[in-house]
């Protein structure tokens, strides 16, 4: 199960409302996402509309990054084919990105709102009142209740999140790129000795991968709710991951040589951060990613970005 959202703030995602704010265009997306890609002709006939009007809502919709659309060859020439972007829109307002003093701009990413997730089971997401959705059931990750999430678990797969890019809006280079999180492995009860190669990505490339002692439950965690039963994960481990000119580390360890040369972030409207278990890890023992009202720490996934000045 693979979905993608898109998550933007009014004021940056002008053009994806222009874009929404049309009953036709609207139609269109709803057709591709329900029929799969097609073409212009195509298009037209489904919704019963002339093709100069689907073209031109075609263009609007690829200028605003809502559709994409790549040549074919046809019978007769070329066709032009539209593919469905994002299965879910979200629209909100960044109430938590705030500029630090000096050089330091910070924001704060609740767990539930990524905008993109691929997990498998035992999985499952809670809030500070409960369970979301269904247990182990991949799909409970579209659940719209995800945005309360304090605690998300899975046993293989990713979830990702879309981070502004705000250096980049304020025109200044980045030295230093920094996520801290509370991680833990993911195991059914809890085990102290569960080892799992968790990995963190940024626009599409590998930072490196931390190995997870454990799942830990030997205490109830800080911040962790009464209901939440004993036996199951109570707390991470607080990581701190930094990219920097010469590489990427965790707590001050160096583990790639990937560096923010490779990130080309000055080129990228968005940081982009994947979180997971990959198929092929060596210890593929899950994840647990606390938030706020659970484990230790009550905090959301912190970015903080480090300009020239």
């Amino acid at each position: 199960m693979s979905r993608n959202f898109l998550v933007i703030d009014p004021e940056d995602g002008i053009d994806v409302l222009k874009g929404l704010a049309s009953p036709v265009r609207v139609s269109i997306l709803k057709l591709l996402h329900m029929q799969g890609p097609m073409n212009g002709n195509d298009i037209a006939r489904h919704l019963a509309l002339p093709q100069s009007t689907v073209s031109t809502n075609i263009q609007i919709l690829e200028s605003a990054g809502l559709i994409r659309t790549e040549t074919q060859k046809a019978r007769k020439g070329s066709q032009k084919i539209c593919h469905s972007l994002f299965d879910e829109v979200l629209v909100t307002f960044k109430d938590d990105v705030k500029p630090l003093k000096s050089n330091t701009i910070e924001v704060a990413m609740p767990i539930g709102l990524y905008t993109s997730c691929a997990v498998s089971a035992p999985c499952g997401l809670c809030s500070a009142d409960g369970i979301i959705g269904l247990l182990d059931v991949p799909d409970t990750f579209l659940d719209p209740d995800r945005m309360k999430a304090g605690l998300i678990w899975f046993t293989r797969g990713y979830v990702e999140y879309q981070f502004p890019n705000n250096a980049r809006l304020s025109q200044n280079t980045i030295e230093t790129m920094e996520f801290s999180m509370e991680l833990s492995s993911e195991v059914p009860g809890t085990s102290a000795d569960w080892p799992s190669d968790i990995t963190l990505s940024v626009n599409g490339t590998e930072i490196g991968t931390w190995m997870s002692p454990g799942d830990f439950g030997d205490k109830r965690g800080v911040y962790t709710p009464d209901w939440w039963k004993l036996r199951g994960s109570q707390y991470g481990k607080l990581k701190s991951w930094r990219v920097t000119q010469d590489g990427s580390y965790v707590d001050g360890v160096r583990i790639s040589p990937v560096s923010l040369v490779d990130l080309d972030l000055g080129n990228h409207h968005s940081i982009r951060l994947r979180i997971g278990v990959k198929d092929d890890a060596k210890h593929p023992g899950g994840i647990n990613i606390f938030g706020r009202g659970f484990g230790n720490y009550d905090q959301e996934i912190i970015m903080r970005l480090e300009t020239e000045r």
